[in-house]
């Protein structure tokens, strides 16, 4: 297949310079908003800014074209605190890092999830990530499985290379690393599960992601979860821009009980 777009492993790295920085021996990452809501039937959420893929659908594209304005350094262990606030007084159970890609700051998160585990570790933490620097780099996904709390969801960018591509302008080679990404987190004993976006799929292309994944591994493909896009007016504004139309789409005001 032609290369062509963008290199998300480049692309990381360019990023790296906007929202990462070391200060005495700990790396600092940006973050710009920490919450609570409803997913995953209720879960405290930390927002960073940033992130190596260019998803035409992305619900939280402003903030991660604006690096160097939004948001400002965190360092693990005062994100992890006030996660774990959050989860306290709302009586949640669960926690993760959202808005970008928590993998550009590894050193950042395991420095999120050591205080998670050291002050409250009842909590699950749900690592969601586009696989791609999990998928390029096997030992930074095996420094995951130190923490038993931390379950991870690689967010597949539709079903194909090319699907890909089109869904994030980045290059369609890149599509394997998320496949990788699964691969490599099962092999280091990490807990893990695939979520597909949908919107832009065909039932056969679904498929032939199925079969790949039962390739890695059976329960993968029995324990994939569907993503579909959820029409805010900043996301129809960029589908529009794309000349991208989904197959299957959401209201933010009708989402289906099953999808939170």
């Amino acid at each position: 297949m032609e290369s062509r777009g963008y290199d998300p492993l480049e692309i990381g790295e360019v990023v790296r310079r906007f929202i990462v920085k070391r200060v005495g021996g700990r790396e600092l990452r940006k973050y710009y908003r920490f919450r609570g809501g409803r997913w995953y039937g209720g879960i405290a959420t930390a927002d960073c800014v940033g992130c190596n893929l260019s998803c035409r659908f992305c619900w939280n594209w402003r903030v991660n074209t604006g690096l160097r304005s939004v948001g400002r350094f965190y360092t693990g262990e005062e994100v992890a605190r006030r996660i774990i606030s959050i989860a306290r007084r709302r009586g949640y159970r669960q926690a993760r890092i959202s808005g970008g890609e928590p993998t550009l700051s590894m050193d950042n998160l395991i420095e999120v999830l050591e205080t998670l585990n050291r002050e409250e570790p009842r909590l699950l933490f749900i690592l969601e990530t586009n696989g791609i620097v999990l998928g390029a780099r096997k030992e930074e996904a095996c420094r995951l499985a130190c923490f038993p709390n931390v379950h991870v969801r690689v967010s597949i960018k539709g079903t194909s290379p090319e699907e890909f591509h089109i869904l994030t302008g980045a290059k369609p080679e890149a599509f394997e690393l998320q496949l990788k990404a699964l691969e490599n987190l099962l092999d280091c004993g990490v807990s893990a599960h695939p979520s597909v976006m949908l919107s832009f799929s065909t039932h056969e292309g679904f498929e032939r992601l199925l079969n790949r994944l039962r390739e890695i591994d059976p329960v993968l493909a029995a324990e994939v979860e569907e993503e579909y896009v959820f029409l805010y007016p900043h996301v129809v504004e960029l589908l529009k821009r794309y000349g991208l139309k989904p197959r299957i789409a959401f209201s933010p005001d009708n989402i289906p009980e099953e999808l939170i």
